[in-house]
């Protein structure tokens, strides 16, 4: 599948910004399923500075700074990104979750895998508590495959959470997630991460988009698409990392379209930074996923 991808992000201030300092993480990001074809930023008011860099996880990173003074600031993003179909994988042929976590104490330098085991612990939003230990038990029983565990977790996770983007906000605790059973996408990523770490086993966020499907005999929606996240655990050397949806209750697909991950949502944010100023702001964001096969049309 090849896609046109076009995000935009808008900022009111209250009172004029002088000078402002983002980073941001809205560059799709290339990896052996996905081709990035063609990328473009174009930002308003015009930058004093400009940098693009790659983060310690290997995503494009890029650095603004606006040095005069400004009521409004967008960023729209565009990107053309091709997506390949995954090969097929049995969950129930993957390693008992047991032998995955132990493959992982003999893992100490860059060369053998260590950047794995980082994904195994604590991070800034994700943090190991018993909440999360007992609520992954039941799906990591004794010697279970780990792919069929962890598809057993979001399945759950899906169930039992429901999504209501008034439960929570970017700032709201794992905790409160816990306990309310209410939340977005990302805060469900973080949930199933969260029960992935408390079995030992290395888990990242995933941020990007996801294509909505229309019902059948409607026209695509250009513009019901929103900014996403998901999970992605680590099955073993020979199956490697394995991405799941808990939002939707499934695997990943050609449907998905990855911008950068990291260790929890504060890792990849789409835009954060330093601003002098400004009064409070109000921000509205716009994401349009446009298959190209249809556009065409």
């Amino acid at each position: 599948m090849r896609y046109r991808v076009r995000h935009t992000t808008r900022y009111e201030y209250g009172e004029d910004v002088p000078v402002a300092h983002h980073l941001l993480h809205l560059t799709a990001r290339p990896h052996p399923l996905q081709r990035v074809r063609r990328s473009q930023l174009t930002i308003t008011p015009a930058t004093a500075l400009r940098a693009d860099h790659t983060d310690y996880f290997g995503n494009a990173l890029i650095y603004v700074a606006v040095q005069e003074p400004h009521s409004s600031f967008e960023i729209t993003a565009e990107s053309e990104v091709e997506v390949f179909a995954a090969p097929r994988r049995d969950p129930s042929a993957t390693p008992p979750w047991e032998a995955v976590r132990e493959s992982l104490r003999g893992l100490t330098g860059p060369d053998d895998g260590a950047d794995i085991v980082q994904y195994a612990f604590d991070s800034a939003l994700v943090t190991v508590s018993p909440d999360l230990a007992d609520y992954a038990r039941p799906s990591f029983t004794p010697g279970r495959p780990v792919a069929e565990a962890s598809i057993d977790l979001i399945r759950r996770v899906h169930r039992d959470f429901a999504f209501d983007p008034s439960a929570t906000t970017v700032a709201t605790p794992l905790s409160v997630v816990m306990r309310q059973r209410r939340g977005v996408c990302q805060d469900f990523a973080q949930v199933v991460i969260g029960c992935l770490r408390a079995q030992g086993l290395p888990a990242r966020y995933v941020s990007g988009y996801l294509r909505t499907l229309p019902p059948p005999g409607k026209p695509r929606l250009v513009g019901a698409d929103v900014s996403h996240a998901w999970a992605s655990v680590w099955c073993g050397g020979g199956t490697g990392w394995l991405d799941l949806c808990p939002t939707n209750d499934r695997p990943t697909d050609q449907d998905f379209i990855t911008i950068a991950w990291g260790r929890d949502y504060a890792d990849v944010s789409p835009v954060r930074g330093v601003l002098m100023g400004g009064a409070g702001h109000a921000l509205t964001v716009s994401v349009d996923v446009e298959p190209l096969e249809q556009a065409a049309e």
